[in-house]
């Protein structure tokens, strides 16, 4: 187990099995959890993160559909430069328990998931987290590539968009000269 394996999820939202809310409910991150969430992101701010989450028994597993909405600061891959980007993502994840993804034994099998399968979050005892399940969600929805408003200008005062100067391998061509 790892450092990372042992930290308190920075939104923690405890959903008992045995009182699932009817209806949809909405998840609002406070300002202390924007905060941490930032750090945990790499992002210089977060000002908002919301999801609307409707929750649904299915056997022992626990479909969570629903909309996750945030706003947020990052930086433009290409000038290192923050700018306002935002999301808004479908949520569809499924809550099953833990022993569903057992351990084989240590022999190696090769399995194929279905799309359903490819968003299964395991949890263990009567209750799962919701809020670490939406937040790991906006980090995955986070593009880790995006361009800022003046990532064209960037590029093109380093000479990036000249294909004999610029890219990759030109900069790789530059290192080998030296």
């Amino acid at each position: 187990m790892t450092a990372s394996d042992t930290r308190a999820p920075e939104m923690s939202r405890i959903i008992k099995l045995d009182r699932l809310p009817d209806g949809a409910m909405r998840i609002e991150a406070s300002e202390d959890e924007l905060r941490r969430l930032a750090g945990r992101f790499g992002l210089p701010a977060i000002h908002d993160l919301a999801a609307t989450i409707r929750l649904d028994r299915e056997g022992e597993a626990i479909a969570a559909e629903g909309i996750l909405t945030a706003r947020f600061d990052q930086a433009c891959a290409v000038s290192g430069e923050a700018f306002a980007n935002s999301v808004e993502e479908p949520v569809a994840l499924r809550f099953v328990p833990a022993y569903s993804h057992a351990d084989t034994g240590g022999e190696e099998e090769e399995i194929e998931l279905s799309e359903d399968e490819l968003d299964e979050v395991p949890y263990e005892g009567q209750a799962f987290d919701l809020g670490e399940a939406i937040a790991q969600s906006f980090g995955l929805a986070i593009d880790p590539y995006a361009r800022g408003p003046e990532a064209d200008v960037v590029r093109e005062d380093n000479g990036l968009n000249d294909p004999e100067t610029g890219g990759a391998f030109a900069a790789l061509a530059a290192l080998k000269k030296d």
